[in-house]
């Protein structure tokens, strides 16, 4: 076990396909400024490849000032709390977390949790034969305006339709759009279908009570999410300011706490949707079925 500087600081461990990313560029600067700056500190770092034209692991140490662990292991038994990252590369996420899901340390992966039903079901199987606490999810969740509005406009409310939206690649950024939905509409999706083209993704998701909503993802768009509630009420929030620093946060509280913010059922659904969405993505203007939870 490598010690913490101050007793009373958490070590938190980054666990990453390659280090030269943005979550990982600024993970650490924002937990220094964090409301739990005096409770945690980025202790050590893993990454199991340094690509051509990317900052190596070693200058990414030696830039943050973090220890350059010399195997995943290393990171898993020398620190109190676990960081999954490979944000860009999300089909590693089952290997990269295999040791730390077994080591009963509380432990966060980064969005997109897994590309398939079955992938994310494992992982928390084995998180929780091992008594490991997990928590993932999409700092969108933690918009303060969208908590907010949950609680105070939504919460016992009939939501009949919501739409989220965004850019950037579908298998990576869709995930954001769909924690929103999911969120705000629940759990419960039957079928989805991909309507959009080269240019924009578009997917309707549809659920069993006859709700509905819509993720679209078009080049050059900042987040945002509609929802339609109650009888003729109307909810839009096209600024999603300050979720960043919200999500770190709640993860540092996980951390603190054991107890994951998120639900895991919404979790698993989100996956599903977005295994269904990659197949009707290949397939589209057809209605492709939901995984069952």
């Amino acid at each position: 076990m490598y010690p913490s500087k101050y007793r009373m600081i958490k070590t938190i461990g980054f666990i990453d396909h390659y280090i030269d990313e943005w979550h990982a560029n600024h993970f650490p600067e924002m937990i220094r400024k964090s409301v739990f700056k005096d409770r945690f500190e980025v202790a050590m770092a893993w990454a199991e490849t340094d690509p051509p034209g990317k900052k190596s692991l070693e200058d990414w140490c030696r830039e943050q000032d973090v220890r350059k662990a010399a195997s995943l292991e290393e990171v898993v038994d020398g620190c109190d709390c676990l960081v999954v990252l490979s944000p860009d590369n999300p089909e590693r996420h089952v290997e990269l977390a295999a040791s730390a899901l077994r080591s009963g340390k509380p432990v966060y992966v980064d969005k997109p949790f897994a590309a398939k039903l079955s992938e994310a079901r494992a992982m928390f199987d084995t998180a929780r034969e091992c008594g490991t606490p997990l928590m993932t999810s999409s700092a969108l969740r933690f918009t303060p305006e969208l908590v907010r509005a949950a609680k105070e406009n939504l919460r016992g409310k009939s939501i009949r339709f919501a739409s989220a939206w965004g850019s950037g690649r579908f298998e990576v950024y869709a995930i954001h759009l769909l924690e929103m939905l999911v969120m705000v509409l629940g759990t419960g999706a039957r079928r989805v279908m991909h309507v959009g083209n080269p240019f924009a993704d578009i997917m309707t998701v549809d659920y069993r009570d006859g709700r509905r909503g819509v993720i679209q993802l078009f080049p050059g768009y900042g987040f945002g999410v509609s929802v339609s509630y109650g009888l003729e009420e109307n909810l839009t929030l096209d600024r999603m300011d300050g979720f960043f620093e919200a999500f770190l946060e709640a993860m540092l509280g996980f951390f603190l706490t054991g107890r994951n913010a998120v639900p895991e059922a919404e979790t698993l659904e989100i996956i599903a949707l977005l295994e269904a969405g990659l197949e009707s993505r290949n397939d589209p203007d057809r209605w492709q079925d939901v995984p069952v939870l």
